[in-house]
């Protein structure tokens, strides 16, 4: 079953650079977490502090990343994300396609896991049916 999809436009900042005027590499990572909160939040209707609350949980850490550089990206660019994900019991892939004019320039992929509270640290849980409904079309 399809799932829903966001898009972002994200504009690279000074600050995302190296002295050459390349975006760092690590901040495609900080984009792209960006980019799964705000699918997550399109989804769920609400904010993230609201849904951690509404759901009860802790959150959803990553586990395993991958990404592929393909085009660079320079400061003052605008990029455009796209991000979809594929749920399993208690984690999920996300998928990420930045575009820079229109051809890809970088594809990431993130495991994370929904993770509750338990005495001393957290454990992994089965996502809410009601979570992944709001993800289908």
């Amino acid at each position: 079953m399809p799932t829903l999809r966001n898009s972002r436009t994200v504009r690279i900042e000074w600050g995302d650079c190296d002295p050459a005027g390349i975006i760092y590499y690590p901040n495609y990572f900080a984009i792209f977490d960006a980019c799964t909160t705000a699918l997550f939040e399109r989804a769920l209707g609400m904010t993230k502090i609201k849904f951690l609350k509404a759901y009860d949980f802790a959150g959803y850490p990553l586990v395993d990343t991958d990404a592929r550089f393909l085009k660079p990206t320079r400061f003052g660019d605008d990029v455009d994300i796209e991000t979809s994900i594929a749920f399993k019991t208690s984690s999920f892939e996300v998928k990420h396609f930045l575009r820079k004019d229109g051809e890809l320039a970088v594809e990431g992929v993130e495991t994370r896991v929904w993770v509750v509270r338990e005495a001393g640290g957290i454990k992994s849980h089965p996502i809410p049916d009601e979570v992944r409904r709001k993800f289908e079309l």
